[in-house]
């Protein structure tokens, strides 16, 4: 939702950022796949997953060999057990320490998503070891599921499901209508994956809109969660108390902020977050100043004023304000969450208005917002960059000079 959401990391290991499948395009079969001309050598973007529109001159024959090569020389980075059993079909997402694949299946041509870590480097091992311990305990429709992994002395291929329908608000802004009940029908599957893994003493720790993908693109698609990367899982006689400092900024929670020992309750705060975006677009906490965005969030105060807030029920509104509590011990569980009123009666009590279009308007709105304050932060950091190269190619003038006035003295 946006450009550049950045995200608070746990400090031990520092500088870590593995991304699971936040984002891919929807799979239209392997008959007209949109992807087979994508695949990239290790290190390049992928420019465009929609295919060039037919031209009239016959394409370059020179320019499909280089092609050949990359394709070539990036399956070749694979184990030959992955590549025995799966066709490597797209890059699709990157992280710090990984590659995230389209693949299909040679056996059933099922898609599927791999997540390639290099284990080489201390944290990619440390971070792939945390990960695999939460995907390897689940098993619930609502949760991305690990297929099967494979690990070499460098790397660890994680097979994954694949979640082709899209992230959660790209669909509402896509749908022609959204009520409250729609609203309740998502949070439900999302309340169920979570109390889930409460249950097996498993905090996601980075609950937000972008890690919740549709599965397939039909309109009867259920809702999946993913990104374990910040997930904490409690082991056997440990307490259930948390102590690093890690999410996304305008998802967490208080106690987390003001650096206290923290139980799973800090997931229950992001779906309060969520749930109000959900019902407006517009997000309850947000400064692009990082202290003053801490500081409302300390405070808990939101407001629900501008539209389509006069729409949307008491009971919706008493729903997030359970949730939305600076107090983490009255803070509802997933469990409470699940048997509040709005969602048990699916909204029923509430007006089935359509609020579509302000929560479309709202959410297009902030992301052009987010989009132009990340090309300005990136205009002042090139500014930035282009006087200190200016002030050091003064620096090294001068002194190219001085160097050159001094060997004049020394020739004479």
């Amino acid at each position: 939702m946006g450009c550049g959401t950045s995200k608070v990391l746990p400090e031990p290991p520092k500088d870590v950022h593995l991304d699971l499948v936040k984002k891919v395009e929807p799979y239209t079969g392997y008959k007209t796949d949109i992807y087979k001309h994508f695949i990239k050598g290790d290190g390049d973007a992928i420019k465009s997953a929609i295919p060039s529109p037919p031209r009239h001159t016959n394409p370059h024959v020179e320019q499909a060999e280089p092609r050949k090569n990359r394709v070539a020389k990036y399956r070749a980075k694979f184990d030959s057990r992955v590549t025995a059993k799966y066709d490597i079909k797209a890059l699709i997402g990157r992280g710090s320490f990984s590659r995230v694949v389209r693949v299909e299946h040679k056996a059933t041509k099922q898609p599927y998503a791999i997540k390639l870590i290099e284990t080489k480097y201390r944290e990619g091992r440390e971070v792939c070891e945390s990960e695999l311990c939460v995907l390897r305990r689940v098993r619930h429709t609502n949760i991305i599921q690990l297929i099967e992994v494979f690990e070499t002395q460098e790397r660890v291929y994680m097979v994954m499901e694949l979640a082709t329908g899209g992230e959660l608000f790209d669909r509402i802004i896509a749908k022609g209508s959204f009520t409250e009940r729609d609203a309740t029908r998502v949070l439900q599957m999302v309340l169920d994956g979570v109390k889930y893994l409460h249950t097996l003493g498993i905090t996601h720790r980075d609950l937000k809109p972008e890690n919740l993908l549709y599965y397939h693109p039909g309109m009867d698609s259920k809702i999946m969660i993913t990104d374990f990367g910040l997930a904490s899982a409690r082991k056997k006689g440990d307490d259930c108390l948390m102590k690093t400092t890690c999410g996304t900024p305008e998802y967490i929670a208080p106690e987390i902020l003001v650096r206290k020992p923290y139980t799973n309750s800090v997931d229950m705060w992001a779906l309060g977050v969520i749930s109000y975006i959900l019902l407006s677009g517009t997000m309850p906490f947000e400064d692009d100043n990082r202290t003053r965005l801490y500081r409302q969030i300390l405070k808990g105060k939101y407001s629900y004023s501008g539209e389509p807030w006069p729409s949307v029920s008491n009971l919706a509104k008493d729903f997030i304000d359970h949730l939305l509590t600076v107090d983490p011990s009255d803070r509802m569980t997933a469990l409470q969450a699940l048997k509040h009123p709005w969602v048990v009666s699916m909204a029923a009590s509430s007006s089935m208005k359509n609020l579509h279009r302000s929560i479309s308007q709202n959410l297009l709105k902030r992301a052009s917002s987010r989009c132009q304050s990340t090309k300005s932060a990136q205009s002042t950091r090139s500014s930035r960059s282009t006087k200190s190269n200016k002030s050091r190619r003064v620096r090294e003038r001068e002194l190219r000079e001085l160097n050159l006035r001094y060997q004049q003295q020394y020739n004479a």
